[in-house]
């Protein structure tokens, strides 16, 4: 199974905003590669439940191929403590439009196309800003959402399964998985397991808010006001939302695509990065 993908590494740089609403949110900038031809259009990538780790190669990929990358990081996968101040939907869709405004992507003429990009949680969100503000977004990749529920094909508790269970849902490879989740941390030490279940009590706390009981707002009601081409990239192994719901998003959507990944599971960014970034970066390059 490849998990890396062909074009050089892009390096990132981190600044930090403040909304108006007060939230602090880190943001990973990657700009595109030297030597590409740049596209003058900006993905704001949205990241799901586990967070961006140090190494995206699917954000990489993407500033590879010529596009600027944006990555927000969500309060509670941070050290700033605002996670009080998002409590639903509506406010974790306002909080990706403020960061956006922040960052200056709405409101310099010169920035280009504004492209809408979110993974599992993060692609959820994203369909929900684009529902909000269709004309602000040009086109938007979705990688496995989350929002949507078919009572036929229930989506396992994540909030329940210990650490290894998830390598287990989330990875065609569990062995893999466990491998990009722990991030080689050791778990004998008693320090290092205690910082990792504070961060993810924090982390799962916040991802509640939105995917507790079950990970459905009623996106479906909302799905006719995403106007924009849309592309959704699935899985094709994904045992935690399988690629039957990838029908349900495309029937729902008014003009949406479907690209099947074959050897991934639900993290397929991770596992098939190569196969992502060119269904993606071609997408939204149009």
């Amino acid at each position: 199974m490849s998990t890396g993908v062909a074009a050089p590494t892009a390096a990132f740089e981190e600044v930090e905003v403040t909304t108006k609403r007060r939230v602090t949110a880190p943001v990973r900038v990657y700009e595109p590669s030297e030597g590409t031809a740049p596209c003058e259009a900006t993905v704001l990538a949205l990241h799901g439940a586990g967070g961006w780790l140090p190494d995206e190669p699917v954000l990489q990929g993407l500033a590879a191929a010529g596009l600027r990358v944006v990555a927000p990081v969500w309060p509670a996968w941070s050290e700033h403590g605002d996670e009080d101040r998002l409590s639903d939907m509506w406010d974790f869709a306002l909080h990706g439009w403020d960061v956006a405004s922040e960052m200056g992507l709405l409101s310099d003429p010169g920035s280009g196309a504004l492209h809408l990009m979110g993974h599992s949680m993060g692609g959820m969100i994203a369909a929900e800003m684009a529902a909000m503000a269709p004309q602000s977004v040009t086109r938007m990749a979705l990688l496995c959402p989350a929002g949507m529920w078919l009572s036929e094909h229930p989506i396992p508790d994540i909030f329940a399964m210990l650490p290894y269970q998830l390598a287990e849902v989330l990875f065609a490879s569990p062995d893999v998985g466990e491998e990009v989740l722990t991030g080689g941390a050791d778990f004998s030490d008693n320090e290092t397991l205690t910082r990792f279940m504070v961060a993810r009590a924090r982390q799962q706390g916040m991802a509640g808010k939105i995917l507790f009981p079950i990970p459905n707002r009623r996106f479906s009601q909302r799905a006719y006001r995403v106007t924009v081409p849309t592309l959704l990239v699935w899985g094709r192994q994904d045992r935690l939302i399988p690629p039957v719901y990838a029908d349900e998003w495309q029937a729902a959507l008014p003009d949406a695509a479907v690209e099947l990944v074959d050897g991934a599971g639900h993290m397929l960014p991770h596992e098939q990065p190569a196969a992502v970034v060119s269904a993606v970066a071609a997408h939204l390059r149009g």
